[in-house]
């Protein structure tokens, strides 16, 4: 892809200035004195005026017409790719700042530099080939000398400390670590040149250590990793990253599947959750094309389900595609349930999740933490209060019996196969035997929070929640579970109150708050023991 002239030629000059000063920063090493270093040093401002003429010319490129998704990505990476440069010029001149305060030159030991800056000199050298070629073998090949500043820094960190237990002259060696840091940052400017430069070869934002992980995992399973191509799906917020891959198969077929990595015990939990669905009710879930750990980290290669997201159905549908995806789900929803159904009781325990979240709400909406307040002489409880009251009555209205539940069920979480007329469910990481209400109360509130302002849609979102509720209540009459509504009064409190935290809108998010001060209300003004005479007005709580 053609760059804007400005970032092209501003790059070029820029990655020239380097290599200067990389030569400045060898020759002063070779050869220490103040001439030498002063070379490096009062070019101070040039590398920063060409990083900003860069990112001038992108920026600039990215705001004139509609450019694509691939054009901003490239633009995006081309301003991180001199930015690093930029930064790659004053480590230079920091080190050499810091090289000067040295008094006596042997102990910095500068002949040891030498081939690790000639290392950084050689990686410049390949930016702008890689960047043209948009090649991902010379992007990988800039990273890697991360590894090698790192092992350089390891073996000069303990020549120093070891030189401070022999000698006196500590505050020369402390001056020497403090070159050997800057020195050290090289290897992450290097790493970060190489990211953008990834990121441009396969089409999405790509951290270094997480292409080796796509790698390993495509070497696990019966795919190639050649003409790899990735697209961003979404973030969770655990921290994991879900990517789309397409690439092709060992006969060379064309083979779609999702790319999940993160958090070892989050991956781990989630492939664990997929394998109990495979084995309680198959065909639900995704089938796992492979998984791989790395260190505190893994990831999962898992098949791509065809159709749309629930939310998708919701949003953008019409209303024969979104009632057969609504007919799909409360068939599959109540085939589980009975199916898996076992005659122990169970707490959900909404009460105490909403407890242990309510300081993240209050991080984000600190206007919610209120305490005791006093209207027109009447006394109004902290929201702490109903809670603690909230729970002594849940631990009284457990559920009759349990089911296996999806346990983060989102309208997101739910796919939609229009060719089939099936749903299956992905993120999976929390399934586990539980009151049904979990899962009912949970996808409830995702869709009454999505921060869609417009009427109709807020009706059609209505509509969406009352259909749940409605296909829930039957299914509990026909259990004879007399306290669903009860329970179903505090799940919703939870996911109103604790969905705020995702919420940003303070209107929107102050409407959740209410209503889940509502439901804590109504539940606690139910007498003991009769808490399945309480009805719900779904319908006013989830319109506007």
């Amino acid at each position: 892809m053609k760059l804007p002239e400005a970032a092209q030629e501003n790059l070029a000059f820029l990655l020239a200035e380097l290599d200067g000063q990389m030569s400045g920063l060898l020759a002063y090493f070779k050869a220490p004195s103040p001439e030498a270093a002063q070379k490096v040093v009062q070019r101070a401002g040039y590398a920063h005026n060409l990083w900003s003429r860069v990112q001038s010319a992108c920026r600039s490129a990215a705001t004139r017409g509609k450019p694509s998704q691939s054009r901003r990505l490239v633009l995006q990476n081309v301003d991180t790719i001199a930015r690093n440069l930029d930064q790659l010029s004053r480590l230079s001149r920091m080190a050499l700042l810091h090289a000067e305060d040295v008094e006596r030159g042997k102990l910095l030991r500068p002949e040891a530099y030498r081939k690790v800056v000639k290392q950084v000199a050689g990686a410049l050298h390949e930016v702008l080939p890689a960047l043209e070629a948009t090649d991902g073998k010379s992007a990988i090949a800039i990273g890697q000398h991360k590894a090698e500043v790192d092992d350089f820094y390891d073996r000069m960190f303990r020549t120093y400390t070891r030189d401070m237990r022999d000698t006196r002259h500590t505050e020369d060696l402390a001056n020497a670590l403090l070159v050997l840091n800057e020195v050290r940052r090289m290897g992450e400017s290097l790493q970060g040149i190489s990211e953008a430069l990834l990121s441009i070869s396969i089409g999405q934002n790509v951290q270094f250590e997480r292409y080796f992980t796509l790698r390993s995992v495509l070497s696990g399973s019966k795919v190639a990793d050649e003409d790899l191509v990735l697209k961003p799906l979404a973030e969770t917020r655990s921290g994991s990253a879900i990517s789309a891959v397409s690439t092709r198969d060992k006969g060379g077929d064309l083979i779609d599947a999702v790319f999940k990595d993160g958090e070892k015990r989050k991956v781990k939990e989630e492939r664990a959750g997929v394998k109990s669905w495979h084995a309680i009710y198959p065909g639900l879930a995704p089938r796992i094309l492979s998984y791989e750990k790395r260190g505190q980290s893994a990831a999962l290669l898992i098949e791509h389900l065809p159709g749309y997201t629930f939310e998708h159905a919701l949003l953008n549908e019409g209303e024969a595609a979104l009632s057969a995806a609504q007919r799909a789900l409360y068939k599959t929803l109540q085939d589980i349930w009975t199916r898996t159904r076992a005659d122990d009781p169970v707490e959900m325990r909404a009460m105490k999740q909403l407890a242990d979240r309510m300081q993240d709400v209050y991080r984000v909406h600190p206007e919610f933490d209120t305490g005791t307040a006093c209207i027109q002489g009447v006394s109004h409880p902290a929201f702490e209060d109903l809670l603690k009251a909230a729970e002594k009555r849940e631990a009284k209205a457990t559920a009759p019996f349990s089911v296996y539940i999806h346990g983060d069920f989102n309208l997101d979480n739910v796919i939609y196969d229009p060719g089939e007329k099936k749903v299956r469910f992905i993120d999976l990481h929390r399934s586990r035997y539980m009151d049904y209400v979990q899962d009912v109360s949970v996808f409830m509130v995702s869709t009454y929070r999505l921060q869609v302002q417009d009427g109709p849609v807020r009706a059609r979102i209505a509509d969406t929640a009352l259909g749940l509720h409605r296909m829930a209540a039957k299914f509990a009459r026909a259990e004879k579970d007399t306290t669903f509504e009860y329970r179903l009064a505090l799940g919703l409190a939870r996911s109103f109150a604790s969905s705020t935290r995702f919420v940003f809108d303070k209107e929107h998010a102050r409407r959740m708050l209410l209503r889940a001060r509502y439901l804590l209300e109504s539940a606690l003004a139910v007498p003991e023991g009769r808490e399945g005479r309480l009805k719900l007005p779904i319908k006013e709580l989830f319109g506007d």
